[in-house]
This record gives C-alpha cells, structure tokens and sequence, in this order.
C-alpha cells in the first residue's frame, strides 16, 4: 500500500538545480537509506517531504491520516525549557515514555535547561522527541551524529522494529546495512533506487554505471555510422532516408550519461623525524570526574590509533591535550621538532593556536571559498608538483562558480569538505580527526579512506563509525571509565569481541556515566571487582608485542648487516651508474625502516621494563 508519492518534482536554488522532475512512491513497511555527494540535496529532499521546504514544480502526496516525525539535521528548539517539557510538549507524549528514551539516548537530566546543552546534547533531545512521537512516516537526517557506538546499536534495534516507513540520511554504512531494505542515491539532479541494502547497493550500483556506460559506447557507434552516411550526402530524399536523417538528430541531440563526480584527495608531504610524540603518565581531572588517569604512551611512526568510549568520558580531552590546547594536570608530554598536527575538530568556534597545529583554519561565513584556501597557501607542493589553491578546490567538487561564493551559501557537508581540505592544504605528518564521518557523504568518505592508506604519517581518530574504524586503525583506545584507557589490538570489531570475550559489556558504558568496570557480565566470572581491576591495570605485552620484543635484537642485526654489504658494494662499481643508483635506493630504505626498528626497540624495552618492574 501507497504511504506516500513524489511526483514530477523539480527544486532549484537561483541558478542552481537540485531537482529536475523526479519521481518517488513509497511503500509500507519500506526503510529507505538516501545517499548521495554533498550538496546534492539529501536534507532539501527531507525537508520537502516533510512539508518543511517549498519545491517549484510537481506534487508530494501522501496518503490520509498519515503522520510524520521529522528529524533535522540543524534542529531549532525556539525559547528556554527543560529537556523533558521539549520533548513532551503539545503532542501529548507521556513522561514515563519520554525518560525512557532519553536515557537511552544517554539525557538523564530532565530539567535542565536546553539552553545550556551542547549540540550533540541537543540533537539528542530533538532525536528524542521524534522517537517518542507516534508516527507512520520517521524521517531522520544523520540521526547517529553524535552518539556513540553503542548508542547507535539501541538505535538501530530500536529501527528494525518499527512497524512504519523510515526515511533516512547517513554517513554510517553498518547501520545502513542492517536496517534499510531499499536505497535511494541522488545523483545528476535525479534518484536512482535499489530495492535492497547498502551492500547490495554496491553491487546494483556498479551494474548500473557498466550497463549506462555500454548503452553509451553503443550509441557513439551509431553515431558515428550515422555521420559518415550523413557527410557522404543522401542520393534522393525518400522517406526511409528522412527516417534516417531524423534518427541521427536523435542521436546528435541524446543526452549523455552523466560521470558522477568523485572527490580526488591529494596533499603535501612533510618530512617526520625521529621523534613523534610521547605521552608520559597523564592524568587529568575535572571536579570530581578522573577523565584520564596515568596515561603512558610513545606514538611510532605511521601508527593508525582509534579512540573509543561514551560522550563525555574525554576522547577531546585527550586529543586537546596532544594538540597543546590543553594541560595535564599530572605527566607531562614530549612533541618531536618535525611535528605537523592537522587537527580536523568537530567544531571550528575561532583561531586554534598551539605551536604544534598547524591546520585549524577559522571558518569566517562570509568569506568567499577561495578566499579562505588562499589565506592558508596559493600553491601546494606535492610529490607529482605545485597543485593551485583553486585546482585543489576542484578537486573537492567546488566548481569555479561556487569558489568565488560566500561560505555561508554552503551546505553543512561542504563546509566540512572545506574545512577537511583546509586541513590537508597545511601538509601536516600527524592526522587527529575528531569525529570526520559527521556530515561528510559515502563517497568523501571513502575517498578520505584511501588517502588514510598512503598518508605517510601518524593518523589517530575519534569516531563512533564502527566501519570506518574497521577500515583504517590497526589500535583501540578505549575509554573503560574512572580514568583508564585501555589499548585493544585491531579495529573495532577486534575490540567489541575481545570485550564479549572478556564479559566487558560495552553497551552498558553508555555516555560515560556508567564505568565499563559495573557492567562485566557476572556467569563465568571473576565475583571480585577489585580483583579484576587489578588484573586489568597490571601492564603486560599484547601477544604481537611480545613475538615483535623476542626477535627484534636478530631484526635489527640483520639490517645494520645488508647495510654494511651495500656500503662495501656501492665502493666496488662507483663508474656503474645504474648499479650505484639501485643500491643507493635500497641503502635508503634500509635505513629507513633501521632507524624505525630502532625506534620501536627503545618503547619495547621501556614497556618491558615497567612490567619486570610492576
């Protein structure tokens, strides 16, 4: 049955089109993932449906009696009021209901004043309130921005079950993957649906482009044996050669399919030393709350740390602290002198100065696009050359009209592809992302994987994107509550089992007002906390540390051998310029990974100190 039908829609924005005559019926019992490049028009296209945004041409019908709860991306909550008389407000919505789904989404403070709450806070309560709301149609834009990992697992149960239609916009893939049963890609002005998941998706997706792209070659071939019939000029005009004639015009006039554009991520390089950064025994409170406590920690080169745990348990703290936007109150940090920090933050509330940073650029609304890349360099060198401020913003799908246009005219998702780029312009040899799967689409997304894999430099990302985590950190840092940061081998699925594994109940560590420490599962366990806390703070090496510590001693001797090998060789064929340039390469690398290997064996041998010294 019919729940709702957008019919012959179109969308401009002055000169620009959003949409040009599309046409969409949806089903019951339909979830409906929307995807697409920002500025495409994900949240216009929301909004019109939810009556929120005027189109000009066409028809959104839906069906009688039906309700809609929408979700914006940006909520407005008007005057001062408490949480719960926000959420419970003149829809007739009972308290025990609404607690209910606050504390899940991690509020437990009903009377406070909404005024006051940050903006993930705020999208929260406003989630909230649309959950809470009895409705046929829910309508959610990036509704798993700012909630933890386990927060979005209670969402994405809590979806599965709803009887009604869900229409949805997200940058998180697992959970498009486990609740969508159709996807909607916005793409050339127009909507392409799969009847299936995101992964299903990829595939359709893919046979898409390759049967557009043969149906093209198959045309362009026709043409072409069309024009030559064409210039060798017809003998008579009868009516099979007017036909023809015709069917060339046809062809001449056709519509070409369009190439979707791609982000293409490119940056400087900027030599890393010796010395990175090392944290030695960081505590930090604030009030009553130890954030973090005795933290110990010596970054190796190209490392990919992930950051996990509850909101507010003090990921950002952590990060500030790395950034030197922030002091410990206990320990202290070293910062090598070849150090580039690209601080990629959440928010941008004004200028970040730490003589580390170098890329936390202010974002002023009504500077032009090409203004605010030029203010941070005209040219970028890179390995394959000097690359122009604005042939870099092409590159990031901002065309020459929209360069020259006022920041403030841009989308939420092409303000952070801005500011991501703002990033990469500085060249830095450390990545901190805080949280860079909010507001940027699929394909940025996947593209910023695939520079992550060739960056020659240090990466360390907070984020409660379980697949993006999956995808780039080989380290979990893990927040377990009262202070404690734990390090998991892999990604964060290798950190979610050996949590199951251990009976550590990650769900129950919600929004850091819970420990980790209270919700170990008791059947098959330990009944002591204290002896398991105990067990947990005791140092020891991971079973890859501690196979890595037993051979590195033999590692390292036979570089500094093959490298003494190829110093008396490169003596023997000084006049054999190829030969003395293959073994000054692999001279070099050698080098390289003796002088990583070296570092490496000092933290081995400190950590394996402390542990002989417990």
């Amino acid at each position: 049955m019919s729940v709702l039908n957008i019919e012959h829609v179109t969308k401009t924005f002055g000169d620009r089109v959003l949409f040009r005559d599309i046409s969409l019926g949806v089903q019951e019992g339909e979830k409906i993932g929307i995807i697409g490049i920002n500025g495409t028009g994900k949240s216009t296209l929301l909004k019109m449906i939810a009556g929120e945004e005027a189109f000009d041409s066409g028809q959104i019908i839906t069906g009688n009696h039906v309700r809609i709860s929408y979700l914006s991306q940006t909520p407005d909550f008007g005057s001062h009021q408490s949480v719960l008389q926000y959420v419970t407000d003149g829809d007739g919505i009972e308290e025990h209901i609404a607690k209910n789904i606050l504390n899940k989404l991690g509020i437990a403070d009903y009377d406070g004043d909404i005024e006051t709450l940050s903006g993930g806070q705020k999208k929260r309560v406003a989630l909230a309130k649309v959950l809470a709301l009895p409705s046929d149609v829910l309508i959610l834009d990036e509704p798993t921005n700012h909630l933890d990992a386990w927060t979005i697992e209670w969402l994405e149960q809590y979806i599965k079950q709803y009887k009604g239609v869900l229409l949805m916009v997200t940058h998180d893939r697992f959970f498009l993957d486990a609740v969508t049963n159709r996807m909607v890609e916005i793409a050339n002005h127009q909507l392409y649906t799969y009847e299936c998941n995101y992964s299903g998706f990829l595939e359709k997706k893919l046979e898409r482009e390759a049967m557009e792209q043969a149906i093209e070659q198959k045309n362009q071939n026709r043409y072409r044996i069309e024009l030559a019939w064409v210039r060798r000029g017809a003998r008579a005009r009868t009516t099979k050669q007017k036909a023809r004639l015709e069917r060339f015009s046809e062809l001449q006039n056709r519509t070409r399919p369009e190439l979707e554009q791609k982000v293409q991520l490119e940056s400087g390089v900027s030599r890393l030393g010796k010395k990175t950064i090392e944290l030695h025994h960081i505590s930090k409170r604030f009030d009553d709350k130890q954030v973090i406590r005795d933290f110990d920690y010596m970054l190796i080169r190209n490392e990919r740390i992930g950051i996990v745990g509850g909101n507010g348990c003090g990921k950002s703290t952590l990060l500030n602290i790395i950034c030197g936007y922030m002091e410990p109150d206990e320990g202290y940090i070293e910062v090598g002198d070849t150090i580039k920090i690209g601080y990629f933050a959440q928010e941008v509330y004004g200028k970040m100065d730490s003589g580390n940073v170098v890329a936390a650029a202010y974002m002023d609304n009504n500077q032009r696009v090409i203004d605010y890349v030029k203010d941070i360099a005209e040219y970028l060198p890179t390995a394959k050359g000097m690359i122009s401020a604005s042939q870099m913003l092409e590159r990031f799908l901002f065309s020459k009209e929209m360069q020259y246009t006022p920041i403030r005219k841009l989308s939420g998702g092409e303000k952070r592809r801005l500011y991501l780029l703002s990033v990469l312009m500085q060249a830095p040899n450390v990545l901190i992302l805080d949280e860079p799967t909010n507001d940027l689409d699929l394909s940025t997304l996947q593209v910023l994987e695939e520079y992550l894999d060739l960056f020659q430099g240090i990466v360390i990302v907070v984020s409660h994107d379980r697949y993006f985590l999956d995808r780039i950190v080989g380290r979990i840092f893990a927040f377990m509550g009262n202070g404690e940061i734990r390090q998991f081998e892999g990604g964060y699925t290798d950190y979610y089992l050996k949590c199951k594994e251990e009976g550590i109940d990650v769900t129950g560590a919600m929004n850091g007002k819970q420990s980790v420490e209270k919700a170990v599962v008791a059947e098959n366990k330990p009944s002591s906390m204290d002896t398991w806390k105990k067990r947990e703070n005791k140092l020891k090496f991971t079973y890859q540390e501690k196979k890595e510590y037993e051979t590195i001693d033999s590692d390292i001797a036979e570089l500094e051998a093959r490298i003494e090998d190829i110093a008396k060789e490169m003596e023997q064929c000084v006049t054999q310029y190829m030969k003395l340039n293959e073994l000054t390469e692999e001279k070099e690398k050698l080098e390289q990974a003796l002088e990583e290997k070296m570092d490496r064996w000092v933290y081995l041998n400190d950590l394996a100190e402390q542990i002989e010294n417990q």
